[in-house]
């Protein structure tokens, strides 16, 4: 086992693998901006390195971090998700630098890291696909148009290094395929540095279904059931569910047997998790494989009782996985809410500030994965997430009352969350009863908008992350 981690991440993420960490007695290190320095995860871990005054740059250099890794005498780097987590150059960097990488391999996440390429890789193991192209930059718009009329309209544009809701453009006519092929094309090579576009037909308010997996170093590969994430906006999830709520033993069976068959394919180990899409008929389609740990990791940990970010370094280290697939069983329902700083009226825009007040939900069987704490101020420079807050019941239904009462608990003031906006939802009688798809929301945002209300500690707010980003004239 190792005797110390440096966590290249930050935020709530963090937080998590350092209590794992601590669980499995390793000592964290722990890097940081200038702008996280009084963030929960450097006060939490057992060595802190200063990575950087820039807020983003130091989470970004992979050198940097194997640099800190070295002199912080660290055995290995937890990358979490998001930042670097799937940068497969970092991967290998690691390695080469004589640590150990908490995931898997550099070339597998080479490979399925390239849309195109893990499409192939699941075509040629039999997997199911949605009907799509290899990427299209090389072809006229003339032959791309000839594509589309052969798969379909609608067609669905996606970046082949994309993720994150990255690089997506939806096509219901041929009058909007070029203009949307050139801002897709865009948009890749400004998030992934790579401009590669591939088609593939639009499976029109499907479920967004997907399987963890995990496999350690000798052949042995289990899935943890699945998770349903078709709450979505935007592509990117807010609402994740364990085990769907819909799904019957037959299918679930099927699509379990299916993803691990996908990480079989592609030679993987450690966590990772199969995307498919589902639709009415369910007929299911490989998506993509994400090699790191899930943001919704939680849900399945409280329906499994397994440990996933432990399982991680466990496997890391050399361990042999010794469960078996009989040995995973479903223990209820499991919901995560994301709780996010942002104004939904808005436009859902990031409002960071100070944390004038927060008081987490508790008790029975409700979880809090959060770094935030009374009279920390957001920095705005990341993700609005400042919370994960989970629950647990016999019963979907009981699920969904412990969440609506937990989000009323939860108060968070100095800054706007969508918690109102997420109890509205709880409310919502097609969520109650598990009716939803990815168009859930693009058809019911506007009926579950709260009434605004006004904070008198917003001001204070604004101030207090103004004066934080050198901004003093803003607020004279």
């Amino acid at each position: 086992m190792f005797r110390r981690i440096l966590i290249a991440n930050r935020g709530e993420i963090a937080v998590r693998i350092i209590r794992a960490c601590n669980d499995l007695n390793i000592e964290s290190v722990a890097i940081y901006s200038h702008a996280d320095r009084d963030s929960m995860h450097v006060k939490m871990a057992t060595h802190t390195y200063a990575i950087s005054e820039d807020p983003i740059k130091g989470y970004l250099d992979s050198d940097l971090i194997i640099q800190a890794a070295k002199e912080m005498e660290a055995e290995a780097i937890h990358p979490g998700y998001g930042f670097l987590s799937e940068n497969a150059l970092f991967a290998k960097k690691v390695k080469e630098a004589g640590l150990v990488w908490i995931g898997p391999d550099s070339e597998v996440i080479a490979k399925m890291g390239d849309k195109n390429a893990a499409r192939n890789l699941m075509i040629t193991n039999g997997i199911p696909v949605v009907p799509g192209t290899e990427p299209l930059n090389t072809l006229s718009l003339y032959e791309i148009q000839k594509i589309a009329r052969k798969i379909g309209y609608p067609v669905i544009l996606k970046a082949s290094s994309g993720g994150g809701g990255r690089g997506i453009r939806v096509v219901w006519e041929e009058k909007d395929l070029e203009s949307s092929f050139e801002a897709c094309k865009r948009e890749a090579l400004t998030f992934f540095k790579n401009e590669d576009v591939f088609m593939e037909k639009y499976i029109q308010n499907p479920r967004h279904i997907e399987f963890q997996i995990l496999a350690d170093n000798y052949g042995h590969v289990i899935h943890l059931f699945e998770r349903d994430c078709s709450i979505q906006r935007r592509h990117q999830k807010l609402i994740e569910i364990a085990p769907c709520p819909t799904m019957s033993t037959d299918l679930r069976r099927r699509m379990g047997s299916v993803a691990v068959g996908a990480a079989r394919a592609a030679n993987y180990t450690n966590a990772g998790t199969v995307e498919f899409l589902v639709d009415d008929y369910n007929n299911f389609y490989f998506m993509e494989m994400n090699t790191r740990i899930q943001v919704e990791h939680g849900v399945t940990e409280e329906i499994t009782g397994f440990d996933l970010i432990g399982r991680q370094i466990r496997i890391a280290s050399g361990e042999i996985l010794d469960i078996t697939q009989s040995d995973v069983h479903i223990q209820g329902f499991a919901i995560e809410a994301r709780i996010n700083a942002e104004d939904v009226h808005n436009d859902f825009v990031p409002n960071p500030g100070k944390i004038t007040a927060y008081y987490p939900s508790l008790g029975p069987f409700v979880r809090v994965d959060s770094y935030i704490y009374k009279d920390f101020i957001i920095p705005p420079f990341y993700d609005s997430m400042v919370a994960k807050l989970i629950v647990r019941a016999t019963s979907y239904d009981l699920a969904v009352k412990k969440l609506k009462r937990a989000l009323n608990e939860f108060k968070i003031r100095g800054v706007k969350t969508t918690i109102p906006f997420l109890i509205n939802i709880c409310n919502d009688k097609d969520f109650r009863r598990g009716n939803f798809d990815t168009s859930y929301l693009e058809q019911k945002v506007e009926s579950l908008m709260p009434q605004e209300s006004r904070d008198d500690s917003d001001l204070v707010a604004a101030i207090a992350v103004a004066l934080t980003c050198g901004l003093e004239e803003s607020v004279k």
